[in-house]
């Protein structure tokens, strides 16, 4: 993600100019993040942002349908070494 003309844009390949930011490809990441004003803190611009393309975006997504609120799968969760 990154900021223009006070607007969200999605950046897959990465090759936007600006600062960016990272969403995983799920609406309540998305709600969570704008809740907690995250985009404008993390890219470094003043005022709120514009995220209606990126609401339509993930509302079409592949990724997004089903998608519970957890953006990693259950029983794929890393094991951590308890020792």
């Amino acid at each position: 993600m990154v900021a223009a003309d006070g607007r969200l844009i999605v950046d897959e390949g990465r090759r936007l100019p600006g600062r960016g930011a990272w969403l995983h490809p799920v609406p309540d990441c998305l709600a969570k993040a704008e809740r907690r004003r995250a985009f404008p803190r993390a890219l470094r611009v003043t005022g709120s942002l514009d995220a209606q393309g990126v609401h339509e975006r993930l509302e079409h997504s592949p990724k997004a349908k089903g998608a519970g609120t957890s953006p990693v799968p259950d029983g794929i969760r890393k094991q951590v070494d308890p020792s």
